[in-house]
């Protein structure tokens, strides 16, 4: 076998695997994403529930004296 040949037979080999790669890394930060728009909805949520207690313990707090 010439040696010209074997780079075309490693482009076709590898280049097939290169474009699976690419498509599972976009779908990787799409995933990636939503989880972080999750996250941010869960401490918003997070903070309105700490919030909410610090009111209530100060009502507690007002209310002994």
């Amino acid at each position: 076998m010439d040696p010209v040949w074997i780079p075309v037979i490693v482009a076709v080999i590898s280049g097939p695997l290169v474009v699976v790669i690419q498509k599972l890394r976009k779908e990787n930060s799409q995933q990636h994403a939503e989880g972080r728009a999750l996250l941010e909805r869960v401490a918003d949520k997070v903070d309105s529930v700490g919030q909410k207690l610090d009111e209530h313990i100060g009502w507690h707090k007002g209310r002994g004296k």
